[in-house]
């Protein structure tokens, strides 16, 4: 299925900021950038990155004292990777990939550690399977309410499961501690997402299973199928889609994502 999809970030600036955005599409084997088109407004000089494992694209610009507008738009067509739940497997930790070791450690906002307890209590007897991971958001879906303005950037897993109350990044963040919690290797995903109202950016994230990442979404507020990745990290410190060194104060966020197909 191909989307068109996009955003536009306004600020005013008191003195000279330095950006670092997170918006573009990342490319991967899920989803393919068909073409797309970064405008900065005023004309500045940008510099780019593309972190060499997880392919996420980040954005430097460096801003002077007044009006800065970044308008972003893709292209993008999704892979359609049908499969069925029931065969695919947890994998332990003697033979997982080195690479995803990583994502089994407690972070800042996702502290697995803190949560080892509750998440033994509500799924350790659970097949260890994706059927697991479904229960976890099915778990999260069914105990913490999804509440607009409930949580702030400190907000971590362990708040969230205590108050109950959170937004997608805060689901995101619950449901990556239960599962490394279990062992199961687990990533923050930040993302532009079809029919999410009011558009904004969302956040969800993926397990490791069998011998790839798969995505779930415990809010449930968007089809898993239009979900366009933008990228991943430990949590959602790694995938702010900006990050200002300076005083900017943002005018305006607009955010499309239209199906072509």
């Amino acid at each position: 299925m191909k989307f068109q999809l996009g955003c536009k970030l306004s600020y005013n600036l008191t003195q000279s900021s330095t950006f670092i955005f997170n918006i573009s599409v990342v490319k991967n084997n899920e989803q393919e950038v068909i073409e797309e088109n970064l405008k900065i407004e005023p004309s500045l000089k940008s510099d780019s990155y593309v972190s060499p494992f997880l392919g996420n694209r980040y954005i430097r610009i460096t801003a002077p004292p007044e009006n800065l507008q970044v308008s972003y738009q893709a292209i993008v067509e999704l892979a359609n990777l049908d499969e069925n739940p029931d065969l695919i497997p947890e994998v332990p930790p003697a033979k997982l990939p080195l690479e995803t070791l990583y994502y089994l450690l407690p972070t800042r906002y996702c502290q697995s550690d803190r949560l080892m307890r509750l998440a033994q209590h509500e799924f350790g007897q659970l097949l260890p399977d994706y059927s697991r991971v479904t229960a976890i958001c099915n778990w999260i879906y069914d105990n913490v309410t999804y509440l607009s303005g409930s949580t702030n950037a400190h907000t971590s897993a362990y708040d969230t499961a205590t108050e109950r109350a959170g937004v997608c990044r805060d689901f995101a963040h619950l449901g990556i501690a239960f599962c490394r919690a279990l062992n199961i290797p687990a990533r923050f995903v930040s993302a532009y997402a079809y029919r999410l109202e009011p558009p904004d950016f969302h956040a969800c994230f993926e397990a490791y299973l069998g011998d790839r990442w798969y995505l779930f979404d415990p809010t449930r507020l968007v089809p898993l199928d239009g979900i366009i990745r933008i990228g991943t990290g430990r949590d959602a410190a790694d995938v702010s889609f900006a990050t200002i060194f300076g005083p900017a104060q943002m005018q305006q966020m607009k955010i499309f994502v239209e199906a072509l197909s």
